[in-house]
């Protein structure tokens, strides 16, 4: 495939052939294991798949007929043939028949980051819930604009519980488990959000793509978003972390600011002088207001008009993963 991906780089070859040709490769490189089963308790089909991060036990599941099931993948409920096969049962199933169960489909099944004694669960019923593992009761709910795309949480974070959610409203919302309540609310897609992701590098930084076919990256502790890829503009090779990338900017930032005060004192001090001409003044300004713009556009490229329209993708994004050490970003969309 690294020759299709070339081709695809030079633009010789088309997005659709392109996404054909690695569909039919992964497709015929897929093996079904021969020792593991599981048993689905679904009716529907399965829209959301994750096992918890700190045991590697626990597998949730969510699907279209509005049920969620957690399963042991390590401990087998049934052998068969032998104890060749492992066959997993779930351990517990919520329906519609539940008094606090979905009663749309479900969209997003996620466990809590550092524990298995709580799961989150969005629905197209315009509703996240958090629930106790243990009695499969809901400890909290978030009653949201529209259809819940996807929900997500920070395996890193250490000063917020915030759960990041993506509708098919143009903003997205941030909800507090501490605090019951919406934190944020980052606006700047045009479209629904299908997809995000926190990042691997720092607990502050979430990534954003939505239907308008832009994937955008927000620092929520700032107004704004602070990058907005641009497959127009696309670059190989090797990026540094989001940490390193911000912590450059804000050294660049800090050398341009004090040169431009620099500037400032070097061209206002004469003027006490009677001997100096006031034309120096109007340079003085021109240079600073130049700087002071530029230092602008370094701090918020997403909140320009000409990057606000860049686009990642031709169409939906449906698909963001940041790699562990937080250097690259994996993204995947369809064409309408």
């Amino acid at each position: 495939m690294w020759k299709e991906t070339r081709e695809r780089e030079l633009g010789k070859l088309h997005p659709n052939l392109f996404a054909n040709r690695f569909r039919k490769s992964r497709l015929s490189s897929i093996q079904l294991s021969n020792h593991k089963e599981i048993i689905s308790s679904h009716r529907g089909s399965v829209n959301s798949l994750q096992v918890d991060l700190t045991e590697g036990r626990y597998l949730i599941a969510g699907a279209s007929d509005a049920t969620v099931a957690v399963y042991d993948v390590q401990r087998a409920t049934d052998y068969v043939e032998g104890c060749q096969i492992e066959k997993h049962n779930s351990i517990f199933v919520i329906n519609k028949q539940h008094e606090h169960g979905h009663k749309y489909a479900i969209s997003s099944a996620t466990w809590y980051p550092v524990d298995t004694g709580l799961f989150i669960t969005g629905s197209y019923d315009h509703h996240i819930n958090v629930w106790d593992t243990n009695t499969t009761q809901v400890v909290m709910t978030f009653k949201m604009p529209g259809k819940v795309y996807r929900t997500a949480m920070s395996s890193i974070a250490k000063s917020h519980m915030l759960i990041a959610s993506g509708t098919e409203d143009v903003q997205v919302r941030l909800c507090d488990i501490s605090s019951g309540a919406f934190s944020h609310t980052l606006s700047g897609h045009r479209d629904s959000v299908m997809s995000l992701e926190w990042s691997t590098s720092s607990e502050w930084v979430l990534v954003t793509g939505g239907c308008d076919g832009a994937i955008r990256f927000w620092d929520i502790r700032r107004a704004g978003c602070f990058r907005v890829l641009d497959q127009s503009h696309s670059q190989l090779g090797r990026r540094p972390p989001l940490l390193q990338c911000s912590a450059t900017n804000k050294v660049s930032t800090s050398k341009s600011s004090s040169s431009a005060q620099i500037s400032f004192v070097k061209v206002q001090a004469p003027q006490k002088k009677a001997t100096v001409s006031n034309a120096f003044k109007p340079l003085g300004v021109g240079r600073i207001s130049s700087q002071a713009k530029d230092v602008k556009q370094r701090l918020h490229p997403g909140m320009l008009s000409t990057h606000d329209r860049a686009t990642a993708h031709y169409g939906v994004v449906t698909g963001l993963k940041v790699t562990e050490d937080g250097m690259y970003l994996l993204s995947a969309g369809w064409i309408c």
